[in-house]
């Protein structure tokens, strides 16, 4: 599967695979032949003690060095898992009301091909690695890196005050040593593979911003002190999902000045494409009915005015009624307990015809 891919997209597209998966799970394989290794839920926000951070890392499935790295560093182990559940969640809910809804259900044929769902994967997972990394430094769970490096503020004030930025600088270098990144490949599949990562890396950069925290007698402002902060990952995944939505298909092509294969697509505004820009170079499958690609779009509940149409790919939908039980009637009651009734509705559920 990764046999003529550089260590960087190999691993990244392993990891993508996991994130189809449940959050308990994770695969960090850079090889394909390894097996699926299944880790405690749980996420702390404390660093491992004693040699639970070692068992952890043996527990997963990395190469000898990201071993030795792993041991090294007892928060990222952790901090691995944390970015698969990231990636998870945010995959799952950008695509809830599309036809393919981030589920391979055990098919990782589509991570062998170049589709768009695949350079989003890429991205999400690359992001999701970058954010929890730069969050672990910031948050004390990683033992070699602490806060941005803002101009103006030292770690130990930082601390004090509680304005820790995200080290995401740190982030960024640490994880391109963890996963080996070197020069692309000539290998067409192997730069779009690279591109898309770095899209990924992109799209968490942007959401770095300044936030800035006044000290001073009775709340004035004779003191101001700033740092780096990332947005919620939610912003990241909605940005991915943009990009996923503007994707450009692109070919290899020579350039006859330098003799290199390079990646080339429709121009626009002058360009092919950007380096913001996920790539993809072949056309999705509908995602319509089950196929080694997805487990098709039948059962799938569907928004009667806004989904069901696209969704049920014009097969139609089934209406059903369910009894839904809620809280309902609820008053606080001194000093501060909330007593509730319980509410049952019925509801109308519409879910995809097979045929």
């Amino acid at each position: 599967m990764c046999s003529r891919l550089p260590r960087t997209a190999c691993l990244l597209r392993l990891i993508a695979i996991c994130i189809l998966l449940s959050h308990t799970a994770a695969y960090f394989g850079l090889t394909g032949r390894e097996p699926l290794v299944f880790l405690p839920a749980p996420f702390s926000n404390e660093p491992p003690t004693g040699k639970a951070h070692l068992k952890q890392c043996e527990q997963m499935t990395l190469t000898r060095r990201q071993k030795r790295l792993c041991r090294r560093e007892p928060g990222l182990a952790e901090t691995l898992r944390e970015s698969v559940r990231l990636s998870l969640l945010e995959c799952r809910y950008q695509f809830r009301n599309e036809r393919w809804n981030c589920s391979l259900d055990g098919r990782g044929s589509l991570l062998k091909r170049g589709f768009k769902e695949t350079a989003f994967l890429l991205a999400v997972s690359s992001a999701a690695l970058s954010h929890a990394l730069a969050k672990a430094c910031s948050s004390g769970r990683m033992e070699r890196c602490t806060c941005d490096d803002s101009p103006g503020i030292q770690h130990r004030e930082a601390w004090q005050w509680g304005v820790c930025g995200d080290n995401l600088k740190y982030s960024t270098k640490f994880l391109k040593k963890f996963l080996g990144q070197k020069r692309v490949s000539k290998d067409l599949r192997a730069q779009i593979d690279s591109h898309n990562i770095n899209v990924g890396i992109r799209a968490v950069k942007s959401g770095l911003k300044t936030t800035c925290k006044c000290h001073g007698v009775s709340g004035s402002c004779a003191v101001r002190t700033c740092w780096k902060q990332l947005s919620p990952f939610h912003d990241t995944g909605r940005l991915l999902k943009f990009r996923y939505d503007t994707a450009v298909r692109v070919l290899s092509v020579t350039n006859t000045a330098t003799g290199e294969t390079e990646l080339a697509g429709p121009r626009r505004h002058g360009q092919s494409h950007r380096s913001t820009d996920l790539v993809f170079l072949e056309e999705s499958p509908s995602f319509c009915r089950q196929s080694r690609y997805s487990p098709g779009t039948a059962g799938r509940s569907c928004a009667k005015d806004t989904s069901c149409q696209s969704l049920c790919c014009g097969r139609g939908y089934n209406t059903a009624m369910h009894l839904t039980t809620l809280s309902c009637h609820c008053q606080v009651r001194w000093c501060c307990h909330v007593e509730c009734q319980t509410c049952v509705r019925e509801e109308e559920v519409y879910t995809c015809k097979n045929t």
